[in-house]
């Protein structure tokens, strides 16, 4: 068996246009953008940029295929055996995928092999086991009448997913809309479209009917807000900044009301006790924030340390900060690949500045790695409250923050001042403790000495402006789907 190391240069490309109504095409206007590796700001490909004209042939694509095609007439077994084919040519080609996602999104290749493609074809075979058990109930009601509901798709989604996970956003919104028996368009992130458009190809040949899944490559302004307000369009679904989460509500409201989910962003708390494993917990808490560069929507960008253990704590982080391997994302030892593209890269040395500027201590880190490529080494702060800038905002790149604590009471309260409420975790051998914590920090996720433990069944959504609806598990499906009543008289 061969034991070399892949590159670059090794990375199979698949399809660099559009999926609309089973066909591959350009934009309407014939407009292309670029792609580029952000390991080395090489240009990989152009892809199509698509506008309002090509959303109106994808949108009327899907709606004949949910009006008239085929997909409403196979039952939901049929639509499961579909969603299994697609999981095993998914796995068929695993290796291909994560080469791809690597070299489009600059992730580690070994993360892109061990969490992004497991996860993504756990997620496609979950939904594929629920696709012919959506069924409603009898309900016993006065009178001489039978009465019971249904549980049928809402229609053409429209779905807008991120740059950080691609191939696994896309995999946590097609599922559960195939499986409820919707249509889909599918706008995904102008950074990283390749790996999504390889997948448009195997759903093809899975044998998925043409229209019930379209892929569009484009922009937000031109292309996603035009699908977001689409009359044509029953619901969309969003993963993304919170920003746009509620400009998409803005569409939604002014269009035609269509149902709206919304998986935001997050200042996700981390609170370590002095009662814990410490060199569990500090891995826990470098998982928690520098993998896939910082760029996780649910990061423990917040670490909380109680007083008495604070500077023993630190001292283990910061070592474990300088230790982490930054480099090649398909080198076998990187830990730590770029940011996605420049303009993350140019944000997140704007908070590292702002750090410094608002007096936090850098105690490692801050700079720029390499003279190419988008590369950031991991920083680690100290003495941050959450009136900085760094305490307050969102910044999706390689840089914890530390802040003490000393009682319960106090980091509970500390924790939920923030508009988010995504996730959090907490690190002690005290059941008690943990239970308060669970039970008192406004989030929609919280972990238990662990942190980043994902299933397909387990739901993961957020509180307050981190979003509106959940992801994953049965609460994920019932956004696809609507409940009719049907009462007889008998």
């Amino acid at each position: 068996m061969s034991t070399a190391i892949p590159t670059a240069r090794d990375v199979k490309l698949g399809p660099t246009r559009m999926l609309i109504g089973g066909e591959w095409v350009n934009a309407a206007s014939g407009k292309t953008f670029e792609t580029v590796n952000p390991a080395t700001e090489e240009l990989i490909a152009r892809v199509p940029d698509a506008d309002e004209a090509d959303v109106n042939r994808a949108v009327a694509a899907a709606r004949q295929a949910f009006d008239s095609g085929p997909w409403r007439k196979i039952s939901g077994s049929e639509r499961g055996r579909l969603m299994t084919r697609l999981a095993d040519l998914i796995e068929a080609h695993k290796d291909e995928l994560a080469r791809l996602e690597t070299l489009d999104n600059g992730k580690p290749l070994g993360d892109s092999l061990a969490a992004d493609l497991p996860l993504t074809i756990a997620c496609y075979r979950y939904y594929a086991g629920w696709a012919d058990k959506l069924h409603g109930k009898t309900i016993p009601v006065n009178g001489p009448y039978f009465c019971y509901t249904r549980h049928e798709p809402v229609g053409v989604c429209a779905q807008i997913i991120p740059w950080n996970f691609p191939l696994l956003m896309q995999a946590w919104k097609l599922g559960p809309a195939l499986a409820a028996g919707c249509t889909v368009v599918m706008k995904v992130a102008e950074q990283t479209p390749l790996s999504a458009l390889r997948v448009g190809e195997l759903i093809q040949e899975a044998g998925f009917p043409p229209g019930v899944v379209n892929i569009l490559t484009g922009f937000g302004p031109t292309a996603g807000a035009p699908l977001a307000r689409h009359m044509d369009v029953d619901k969309v679904a969003f993963t993304g900044s919170t920003e746009v989460g509620h400009l998409i509500m803005k569409y939604a409201a002014e269009s035609n009301l269509k149902r709206v989910t919304l998986e935001l962003g997050g200042k996700s708390p981390n609170i370590v006790f002095a009662d814990t494993d410490l060199d569990a917990a500090a891995e826990g808490a470098h998982f928690a924030l520098f993998f896939n560069q910082g760029q996780c929507c649910c990061a423990g960008s917040r670490l909380y340390v109680e007083d008495s253990i604070h500077d023993a704590f630190v001292a283990r982080l910061v070592a474990k900060a300088r230790a982490r391997k930054v480099g090649d994302p398909f080198a076998r030892d990187t830990q730590q690949g770029p940011q996605v593209d420049k303009t993350q890269f140019d944000k997140v040395m704007g908070y590292i500045e702002a750090g410094q500027r608002d007096g936090a201590r850098l105690e490692c880190g801050g700079g720029r790695v390499g003279g190419r490529g988008f590369f950031i080494e991991p920083t680690v702060f100290t003495g941050v409250d959450e009136q900085m800038k760094i305490g307050q905002e969102e910044i999706f790149g390689p840089v914890m923050s530390v802040i003490r604590f000393k009682t319960i009471d106090e980091v509970i309260q500390r924790a939920n001042r923030t508009v988010y409420g995504l996730a959090a975790a907490v690190w002690t051998r005290d059941i008690e403790k943990a239970l308060a914590i669970a039970n008192g920090v406004r989030a929609g996720t919280v972990w238990v000495n662990c942190y980043d433990v994902f299933d397909a069944a387990a739901p993961f959504g957020g509180f307050k402006q981190s979003g509106i609806g959940r992801e994953l598990g049965e609460y994920g499906l019932s956004n696809y789907l609507e409940v009719k009543t049907v009462t007889v008289k008998v």
